[in-house]
């Protein structure tokens, strides 16, 4: 078993995590002619804008009769997609938010007013009295969160749930980029604005990735010490690592992310480890770990420095997938090179 997680890392570690992030922003970059900052919404047709939009959300009906004007984004994932519909003006808070946004859309993150570093309180959520919710974790919503969906309808206050997080009800299993592209198409219907133009955009950038994975082996190890806590076999990471042409070594656990167990990572000795990188469980917290304990110090990809890291505002479903799946071909094609 391992014990507790060492902050301390060596000069080739670090070179290792700056190669990576430099590789991921160099292949951004290199992209950026072919993604454009999103474009302000178009304009609803009057008939589009008067039709209520309902919809069941994780197995709970939701109505909007009108577009939701002050929304309270909760998670990363929620926020970003707001911002690339080119709804930032409509958010009004947020909250737990995995890390900064990206580049393109940081003039319109700008102003946005943090009201939790985690979970937000009901109290914190009325008091600026929202009309929608939105929320990238089922979870999110209960009593001693951010409030019980059907108390905060009472108040006036709709609720919604990124579709793919969905855990109770209508979980999608496995996660497919086209239940990607519709949460994102859905949450534009919900708001009246057109999402072609950026689901084209997320299609093509899609079709243009390069499989470098060959079929390899990886941990997708999010986060733990004495248990890992890694990507399992029917959510976000295991899609990503398809995409990439990875072979996920808990692909036949029934879940999004799981707890797994050293033993099963040592026998299976992963050609790569994907390091999610959050501000509290860093990737080099994580490196730190794998190499605190002889077993997993052994592994064939520590002790060659295979490490992929994704932020944990990308390892969500969301509309930052397609960029993370680049990134982590571009990694393993720098490793490999």
């Amino acid at each position: 078993m391992l014990g507790a997680e060492i902050l301390g890392l060596s000069e080739a570690h670090l070179s290792i995590l700056t190669r990576a992030a430099l590789l991921a922003g160099a292949s951004l970059l290199a992209l950026s002619g072919c993604t454009a900052t999103a474009s302000p919404p178009s304009t609803p047709t009057p008939d589009a804008a008067a039709e209520t939009v309902e919809l069941s959300n994780c197995g709970f009906g939701v109505s909007f009769e009108t577009a939701p004007k002050r929304v309270i984004t909760i998670k990363s994932s929620t926020t970003e997609l707001l911002l690339a519909l080119g709804l930032g003006d409509r958010i009004i808070g947020t909250a737990f938010q995995d890390g900064p946004v990206p580049a393109e859309w940081e003039s319109e993150a700008s102003g946005l007013t943090s009201i939790a570093e985690r979970v937000p309180s009901e109290e914190a959520v009325l008091d600026l009295e929202p009309d929608l919710v939105f929320a990238g974790w089922e979870s999110t919503f209960s009593a001693d969160g951010a409030g019980d969906r059907a108390d905060l309808g009472s108040l006036g206050i709709n609720t919604f749930v990124s579709p793919s997080a969905c855990q109770s009800a209508e979980q999608p299993t496995p996660l497919t980029f086209d239940n990607v592209f519709s949460d994102i198409e859905t949450v534009a219907s919900i708001f009246r604005v057109d999402a072609s133009e950026l689901v084209a955009d997320q299609r093509d950038r899609l079709a243009a990735i390069d499989p470098t994975g060959d079929s390899r082996t990886a941990l997708w190890f999010s986060s733990g010490s004495d248990t890992p806590f890694v990507g399992a076999g029917i959510g976000a990471p295991q899609l990503l690592l398809d995409t990439v042409g990875l072979t996920n070594i808990a692909a036949d656990v029934d879940a999004t992310w799981a707890p797994y167990n050293w033993e099963a990572v040592i026998d299976a000795d992963p050609d790569f480890i994907v390091l999610v990188d959050a501000d509290w469980n860093s990737a080099e917290k994580k490196i730190a770990v794998l190499e605190a304990n002889p077993a997993t110090a052994n592994l064939s990809a520590v002790k060659a420095g295979r490490y992929l890291v994704v932020p944990f505002a990308a390892s969500e479903a969301g509309v930052r997938s397609v960029e993370a799946a680049e990134s982590l071909s571009a990694q393993v094609a720098e490793l490999d090179g």
